[in-house]
C-alpha cells in the first residue's frame, strides 16, 4: 500500500470489507459524526482504539500497517471463518454503557459527551448499539414500562437513519421545552419534513413533530425488563 494517504486508504478498505456503501454509513457504523470521518481522510489519520473496538473481527496488523487481510481469519480445528459484518449484524459480545438520562437531561447531552454512566450491559449477539437508558412513563406500555431499559443506536442523518414503524428515542422541542420520549416513529400526513410520534398505550395521543424540532434521535435495538429488584 502506498505511503501517500495510507491511513485514508486503510479507512476505505475497512469500509468496503464491512459492506458499507457510503462514508455516512461508515461514520454511523463507527458511532462518529460524518465530519469526523471526513477530517480523518483529510489529515490522513484515525483513532486506532475506536476502529479496533467498533470493527469486530478486524485484523490488527492491517489496521496498523495496511498489510494483510482486512478481516482476521480464525482457524478452529481446520475450519476457517471469515468475519464480514454489516451495519446491523449481531456481535458476539459488546459492552454497552447504561446512562443516567435524568442527569444528562436529554439525548443531546449524551451525544455531546456529557455522560453519567451508571453501569455496563453485555448481551451476546446483540446488534451494534451505542448506549442504554432507563424508560420512564407508560406511553409504550405494555411493550415497555417505567424502569425497563431501552438499548439504542444513534442516528446522525434523519433522512437515512430513521426506520419508520420502529421504536425510537427522540429528544425534541415539544411545547417550548426539550423533551425526551420513547415512541414509534411513523410518516406524517403533513409531509416529508414531519414525523408522527405514536404511543403503544392508547391513552396517549399521537403527535406530529416537525423535523427541525428534533435535536437528537436514536433507534431502539433491544429492551430489558426487570421483573423484580430482589
Amino acid at each position: 500500500m502506498s505511503t501517500v494517504n495510507r491511513k485514508s486508504l486503510i479507512l476505505n478498505e475497512i469500509k468496503l470489507a464491512y459492506n458499507l456503501s457510503s462514508d455516512r454509513k461508515f461514520a454511523d457504523f463507527l458511532g462518529i459524526a460524518p465530519t469526523t470521518l471526513s477530517s480523518w481522510h483529510k489529515r490522513d489519520t484515525f483513532d486506532y482504539d475506536l476502529l479496533y473496538s467498533k470493527c469486530v473481527g478486524i485484523n490488527a496488523e492491517f489496521l496498523l500497517s495496511g498489510t494483510g487481510n482486512v478481516i482476521k481469519e480464525i482457524d478452529d480445528n481446520t475450519v476457517t471463518t471469515r468475519y464480514i459484518l454489516r451495519t446491523d449484524t449481531s456481535r458476539e459480545l459488546q459492552t454497552i454503557p447504561l446512562y443516567d438520562l435524568n442527569a444528562a437531561a436529554s439525548l443531546v447531552a449524551l451525544f455531546e459527551g456529557h455522560q453519567n454512566i451508571i453501569d455496563y450491559i453485555s448481551i451476546p449477539n446483540l446488534p451494534k448499539s451505542d448506549g442504554a437508558i432507563y424508560v420512564s412513563g407508560d406511553s409504550m406500555y405494555p411493550l415497555l414500562k417505567a424502569g425497563d431499559i431501552a438499548i439504542y443506536k444513534k442516528i446522525y442523518d434523519m433522512s437515512e437513519g430513521i426506520r419508520f414503524g420502529e421504536m425510537h428515542i427522540v429528544s425534541a422541542i415539544i411545547d417550548g421545552d426539550l423533551s425526551t420520549v420513547v415512541k414509534f416513529v411513523k410518516k406524517s400526513d403533513k409531509g416529508e419534513d414531519w414525523i408522527l410520534l405514536v404511543s403503544q398505550n392508547p391513552h396517549h395521543a399521537s403527535r406530529d413533530i416537525h423535523m427541525s424540532k428534533i435535536k437528537a434521535i436514536a433507534i431502539v435495538k433491544a429492551s430489558i425488563r426487570l421483573n423484580s429488584m430482589m
